[in-house]
């Protein structure tokens, strides 16, 4: 014969209840702490979407690995805000949007798809934190389906 005792199960229900709030507090510190450390600033998801080379280059260091389309290399600041001006003034953004984002050991990347008035590009963006400002360390436009 089972006999019920009403004090054991209330603690059991009572250590159950903490148990479970200490996890799931855990559960919102790891994923704000992820937020946070996987923060791209908006103003270089804007830029982007804007075809607004000259605030995008705001975020470039004295130099930038740069890739659009066909011009690859490791240019100054200036430069890459003209490569960048004249990319933006063929292919106009219609719509700019991350789908992914990500840490990797000191640096945030991020993954996106711009949308033009005449085709799709993926973007991929490096960020490094220097002095505690984010800087593009490197910067991608593609063709989507490459």
């Amino acid at each position: 014969m089972i006999f019920f005792n009403p004090i054991s199960n209330f603690f059991t229900k009572k250590h159950s209840l903490l148990v479970l709030i200490f996890l799931l507090s855990l559960s919102t510190y790891s994923a704000n702490s992820n937020l946070w450390q996987n923060q791209i600033p908006t103003e270089i998801i804007t830029s982007i979407k804007d075809g607004d080379s000259k605030s995008l280059a705001n975020f470039f260091e004295s130099s930038i690995e740069l890739v659009v389309l066909q011009t690859t290399n490791i240019f100054s600041k200036a430069q890459a805000k003209i490569i960048l001006n004249d990319f933006f003034t063929r292919h106009k953004p219609t719509n700019f949007k991350i789908i992914h984002t990500g840490k990797s050991a000191d640096s945030l990347y991020a993954i996106g798809t711009l949308k033009t008035n005449d085709n799709v590009f993926r973007v991929y963006f490096l960020l490094k934190t220097k002095n505690k400002t984010q800087y593009i360390e490197q910067l991608r436009i593609e063709y989507e389906n490459e």
